[in-house]
């Protein structure tokens, strides 16, 4: 495979779930190039920094705030220096992007983003679960209860559970009983729920349990932080078979047995 020279200043580089062999490729041979690693090191696990070229600069940005972060990556761009700026799981997902990618346009610094392997995809390996399965559930939907991070009024987990479908609740481990308590507005208390801690890390934490025993699971399972909650009938694994291997159904690349 031709590897490719960057043609950005800036990359923003999904590290993925935790495990470094879930990084992409893409993502991996920036961080061999870059000059430049700024990296969340309270979220990222520390062995993906093995694929870092030895003599780059390596910057954690835990303890630093958004101003500070942004004029170090435009310094080193404007100095002609490689910058890949890594986020935990895939950067479309709650991770800040947004507002760094718009404090780079104004200033004139060209960036690209490259994604990564999202922490909900490992908390459904490590489940071992499929989170849309035909008959049960067609929708997933992702959010977050809220903290010192508002949500808006529409988007709270006891309006969003209404629907009863599969439910993916990020950065709420810390709050799980009021997570439990807006989930039993609409979920009964015997609905399949699960939850895992740094999902493919050699740590990793999962329980699985009900939405009425979600408090006393985490207690048990000693989980605080760094989880995410699935909610669900999918959970069960048991579904109606696709329709797209069925061997009557007809589609673009299969014509359909007669019987």
């Amino acid at each position: 495979m031709t590897k490719q020279k960057p043609d950005k200043a800036v990359y923003f580089v999904g590290a993925g779930p935790g495990d470094p062999e879930l990084m992409t490729v893409k993502g991996m041979r920036l961080l061999e190039q870059a000059e430049v690693v700024i990296y969340a090191g309270s979220l990222i696990n520390p062995d993906v920094l093995d694929f870092c070229n030895p003599k780059a600069e390596q910057i954690d940005s835990a303890p630093l705030c958004l101003d500070y972060i942004v004029k170090v990556i435009i310094d080193r761009a404007r100095r002609g220096q490689l910058v890949v700026r890594m986020h935990s799981g895939d950067p479309s997902i709650y991770s800040t992007i947004g507002e760094q990618m718009k404090m780079l346009s104004e200033a004139g610094i060209d960036f690209g983003v490259v994604p990564g392997v999202s922490s909900l995809g490992a908390t459904a390996a490590a489940l071992q679960c499929e989170l849309t399965l035909p008959g049960v559930s067609q929708t997933v939907i992702i959010t977050r209860a809220p903290g010192r991070t508002p949500v808006p009024e529409r988007e709270l987990i006891a309006t969003l559970a209404a629907h009863q479908s599969m439910m993916a609740i990020f950065l709420s481990a810390g709050r799980v009983a009021d997570v439990q308590e807006m989930l039993l507005e609409h979920y009964p208390a015997e609905t399949p729920a699960a939850a895992v801690q740094h999902a493919s890390w050699s740590k990793e934490k999962k329980v699985n349990t009900t939405v009425g025993g979600l408090v006393d699971s985490f207690h048990e399972a000693g989980i605080d932080r760094t989880a995410i909650i699935l909610v669900g009938d999918a959970l069960y694994n048991e579904g109606e078979k696709s329709k797209l291997y069925d061997r009557n159904f007809s589609h673009g690349y299969r014509e359909g047995i007669k019987e």
